[in-house]
């Protein structure tokens, strides 16, 4: 059986799964068809793999822990573990999703006329969509015109599963992502706002066109990138960012809580998992690998940019809010939220809830797109909107920039870039090589632009995952340090950007990632 939605033997985070509308049931009204589709959502994330691969973690030496799902992600092997994150359950998790997207979807259509479920159909395709395109973004290459159809996609299912023996085939990476745009494109007009009490849990018209956007960015369809984030931001994208004044004065575990509120008016979508994500990523569990010191301070939070440097001479907001240690400092956006079956045993089932679409990210998209249109007039007024919403006015010395097209070249040209492999912190840059797959990034003022907007990015999505995926599409090379080892060096175009498929599925006919 391919996709592992029956007898898997599902770790104990896992048992969620049968708390799920029961998929066997008759799904023969609306109310049902609309209760069942909240089974059509990833209860899984792929934000420790996508992290643990990126460049936003570094090592901090064998004195420190760490286990087999991390040791294996951060030396790129294939992994061999089925613990919670790995690429096995996030395999059967997202297709789980899929499974469940195409039984309402079925549903719906045997019901004869859709227009009174076209709401819920479009919910039921963006969500297929939606666990799709992040097992492509993890699965696969990035998107390369050029070598589309020469890169392997993924199973797309569009009927609910009936011969459990079916081999299927994975076709192109071209293929895969047509029917995931086939699915938004569908979905879009009848998005429905009104389905739900609580719609930032669910595909909401912000959220559609978000997810529609950043995927068009992906997909190199920029004018739909820049109208879509547009239709998802509104007239006023500045009265929709995040709120960072609010976070001044509260504590970890408020931040964490307030990050991720559904009253939080820069929140579009929100994902809940059964997830030990957290644990990788936010507080370095598995200490030996974190966003520790050294990437904080020469690379992202405190790196030298137009808003300053450090913790004390840094307008950017986050510069003060970091927690942790040396071995892993972060702003706790994807904190651990904890459901105890036994308070006395100390069990139960470790969540985090990702906010997947934001307008601060929709943003940044929209500035990607207008930068690679060569717009920089529209790219620099999105980027400075980031700017006020992320930046104080002053602190310390420091006061917050306007961002100018002379400006970033100034500051840009002035860089080194780091070199893939590092031979000590003084290597280490915000500036970074470029070598975008499937499409060209002019030297000088489209570069250093993209290059500003890149780090904001990073900055952004961190502990969220998509930094991996902007690695694999600009063909940024970077390199895991190890102790007393050579590193590991990430190329452009690296067949290692395609997680290897769990060795359970390949032993059931998948082919495996090249290597």
């Amino acid at each position: 059986m391919l996709f592992g939605l029956v007898a898997i033997g599902f770790s104990s985070c896992d048992s969620y799964l049968d708390k799920l509308p029961d998929d066997r049931a008759e799904l023969n009204d609306k109310d049902k068809i609309t209760q069942f589709l909240t089974s059509c959502y990833p209860t899984v994330t792929n934000i420790a793999i996508n992290e643990l691969s990126s460049d936003n973690v570094g090592n901090n030496g064998t004195s420190y822990t760490t286990d087999d799902l991390a040791d294996e992600l951060y030396r790129m092997k294939d992994v061999d573990v089925t613990s919670n994150d790995s690429p096995y359950q996030i395999w059967n998790g997202f297709y789980k999703s899929v499974a469940s997207a195409n039984q309402a979807i079925e549903a719906i259509k045997s019901m004869g006329d859709t227009t009174q479920l076209s709401g819920q159909l479009a919910e039921a395709k963006l969500c297929r969509a939606y666990s799709m395109l992040q097992m492509a973004t993890t699965f696969c290459m990035a998107w390369n015109p050029a070598k589309a159809k020469e890169y392997m996609g993924l199973p797309y299912p569009t009927t609910p599963q009936t011969d459990y023996n079916a081999k299927y085939d994975r076709g192109t990476l071209a293929e895969l992502y047509a029917h995931i745009n086939q699915d938004i494109e569908e979905a879009l007009p009848n998005v429905d706002d009104n389905l739900y009490t609580v719609p930032k849990y669910h595909w909401n018209l912000k959220a559609a066109y978000a997810f529609a956007a950043r995927f068009n960015l992906y997909y190199m369809n920029y004018d739909k990138a820049i109208t879509y984030a547009t239709k998802a931001l509104g007239d006023d994208p500045a009265s929709l960012l995040r709120d960072y004044t609010e976070y001044i004065t509260i504590g970890r575990e408020d931040k964490g809580n307030l990050y991720v509120k559904t009253t939080e008016k820069a929140n579009f979508l929100l994902l809940p998992a059964y997830s030990t994500a957290a644990r990788y990523v936010s507080y370095a569990g598995s200490s030996r690998y974190g966003h520790n010191y050294s990437i904080a301070a020469y690379e992202t939070y405190w790196a030298t940019m137009p808003w300053g440097s450090g913790s004390s001479n840094n307008t950017l907001y986050w510069a003060t809010m970091l927690y942790g240690n040396n071995q892993c400092a972060v702003f706790p956006k994807l904190e651990e939220f904890f459901e105890y079956t036994d308070k006395v045993a100390g069990s139960g089932y470790p969540h985090v809830v990702d906010a997947a679409f934001t307008a601060d990210e929709t943003l940044l998209v929209r500035a990607e797109a207008y930068a690679l249109k060569k717009d920089y007039t529209h790219a620099i007024a999105d980027m400075n909107l980031w700017v006020n919403s992320h930046c104080k006015a002053e602190e310390g010395t420091q006061k917050r920039p306007v961002l100018t097209l002379q400006l970033i070249n100034d500051f840009y040209d002035k860089l080194d870039y780091a070199p893939a492999v590092l031979e000590g912190n003084r290597d280490r840059s915000v500036r970074k090589e470029l070598h975008p797959q499937g499409f060209t990034v002019e030297s000088g003022d489209q570069e250093n632009v993209i290059e500003m907007i890149l780090h904001m990015r990073r900055l952004e999505t961190m502990l969220q995952g998509l930094r991996f995926y902007d690695l694999k599409r600009y063909g940024i090379e970077y390199s895991h340090m190890l102790s007393r080892e050579d590193p590991v060096v990430f190329k452009a175009g690296d067949l290692r950007g395609a997680i290897q498929i769990p060795t359970d599925i390949l032993q059931a006919g998948i082919t495996a990632n090249p290597r």
